[in-house]
């Protein structure tokens, strides 16, 4: 309907003190003014999780900084993960995706706990044991027919390790399925023939980047620091586009 909103990050609060701390204080601008909708004006602020699937007024995010979000369909609006603030007040990586229905908040998957590994289960499948690690700095998209992408990131893998990741994944609403990549830290680009898709083909782990997705649903990516052809980590200012089943190096 046109409103902007607007949930954490890192800021001052309104104590003024403390320089800049991660925040969860959740925002909505509309015909001109700024209203405050939930969480709290002071940083540091734990969530409240409630019951895994169940909205309630209580309910609300942990301060974080570095998620990642988009809007539904129906205009729910949906985060994930990031640095921030679990239930028990610890600071780390998040993988908690939660849903805002305008009213409440919902926290629909992962956990109340920082520094979740992952569970990739069988790549291509759909489980409700799989379990995308927690991370910060990935970048995310909405396809168009509202399925929620998220590639690599800062974060944990499946070894207890944290560092880049190169791992995509799709959350269809209900169940997380690990799609393309590598569930390893480091990974090189392998980039192919410019402009031809292929099976092998993958961007190099990063974060940071730019994303956008077009009409047809399919999957922009663009730069970002991470992994080259060569295994360099440093700027990038590669294109890729993924079409459902293959990369392709634009």
């Amino acid at each position: 309907s046109g409103n902007f909103w607007l949930f954490g990050g890192n800021a001052v609060d309104s104590t003024g003190s403390g320089g800049y701390q991660v925040i969860n204080d959740f925002w909505r601008y509309s015909n001109g003014q700024w209203t405050w909708i939930a969480g709290s004006n002071i940083a540091q602020q734990k969530g409240t999780y409630g019951t895994k699937g169940t909205a309630a007024a209580n309910n609300i995010p942990g301060a974080r900084t570095s998620g990642s979000y988009w809007v539904d369909q129906t205009g729910n609006l949906w985060l994930f993960g990031g640095y921030g603030i679990d239930s028990t007040g610890m600071n780390g990586e998040l993988n908690d995706l939660w849903k805002f229905d305008g009213t409440n908040w919902t926290w629909v998957s992962g956990s109340n706990i920082v520094n979740t590994v992952a569970n990739y289960g069988t790549k291509g499948t759909p489980s409700p044991s799989n379990v995308i690690g927690a991370r910060r700095q990935a970048v995310s998209w909405v396809d168009n027919i509202g399925n929620f992408w998220i590639f690599s990131g800062f974060g944990y893998n499946d070894s207890g390790g944290m560092a880049v990741l190169c791992d995509l994944w799709k959350f269809d609403g209900t169940n997380w399925t690990w799609v393309s990549g590598n569930n390893q830290f480091g990974v090189a680009g392998v980039y192919g023939a410019l402009g031809v898709p292929s099976p092998s083909n993958i961007p190099g782990g990063r974060i940071l980047s730019l994303g956008w997705a077009d009409s047809s649903g399919h999957l922009f990516l663009f730069g970002g620091n991470g992994y080259d052809s060569l295994d360099i980590f440093n700027s990038l200012n590669d294109v890729w586009m993924f079409d459902g089943t293959n990369w392709t190096w634009i």
